[in-house]
């Protein structure tokens, strides 16, 4: 007797229209990022732009062209740090991109972030032309003639409105990129450096105007949340021990 063993062979039937459409979505997903992702990379990208080519210009007309390729990189606010920052902010926007891509969809917090990049952008932008020739973005340790206390415009309101500009710019590209840790950490990093300049800062300015600019600092507030102003005494008693300290190394 022959025994005849049929051995049934199943065909796998072609993934569905609906599957392939779906594995695609995910595909995409994973690869590219959001149209509002990338929306908000371009406009960040935008900010950087015009922020140092409109601090190039402004620095060129009111100082010179040749005044200002000397000191190019800070007159642009460029430093180690600076490009750190920046380049820790965009790894940030990438990795959460790929894992968590849902934190990129809130666009009313790009608005936000947006609006407080155009709202720094004119506060320092109103102070630099109101100031003058008298806004350095190296602090002036030495008085001469052309440099002025300023206390009209925009300075009527706060003392330092381009730290204030500076630091509302600054915190709202981290908003509008949706980078959360990066926006804790700007906010942080750059009040506790104005915190440290403002008082160095003032400093010389009470030096080169006495009770003018100590009159002007009473009335007017810093421009940044708890930074009202130094005791005068104490810093000079601190500037005069750092003086004495580096005479001393160089002696």
């Amino acid at each position: 007797m022959r025994h005849h063993i049929h051995i049934a062979v199943r065909q796998s039937s072609p993934p569905s229209d609906a599957a392939q459409s779906s594995g695609t979505r995910l595909g995409l997903q994973i690869v590219a990022p959001s149209m509002a992702a990338r929306r908000q990379a371009w406009l960040f990208a935008a900010a950087l732009v015009f922020f140092h080519a409109s601090e190039y210009i402004l620095a060129a007309t009111f100082h010179g062209r040749r005044n200002v390729t000397a000191t190019y990189n800070l007159a642009l606010l460029i430093s180690k740090q600076y490009i750190l920052a920046m380049s820790f902010a965009m790894l940030e926007h990438l990795t959460e991109i790929l894992l968590f891509p849902k934190v990129k969809e809130y666009w009313f917090i790009s608005i936000i972030g947006l609006l407080m990049v155009v709202i720094g952008e004119i506060i320092r932008k109103l102070a630099v032309v109101t100031a003058g020739r008298s806004f350095t973005h190296v602090i002036r340790i030495y008085h001469d003639d052309q440099h002025q206390l300023i206390t009209h415009g925009i300075y009527r309101f706060m003392r330092h409105p381009g730290y204030s500009g500076f630091l509302i710019w600054a915190v709202g590209t981290q908003v509008m990129l949706c980078n959360p840790v990066s926006t804790i950490a700007f906010s942080l990093v750059l009040w506790r450096f104005f915190s440290k300049r403002i008082p160095y800062e003032e400093f010389f300015l009470r030096q080169f105007f006495g009770s003018e600019y100590q009159e002007y600092a009473q009335k007017v507030h810093s421009g940044l949340p708890f930074i009202r102003h130094a005791c005068p005494m104490l810093f000079s008693i601190d500037m005069s021990k750092q003086s004495t300290k580096e005479y001393e190394m160089k002696r």
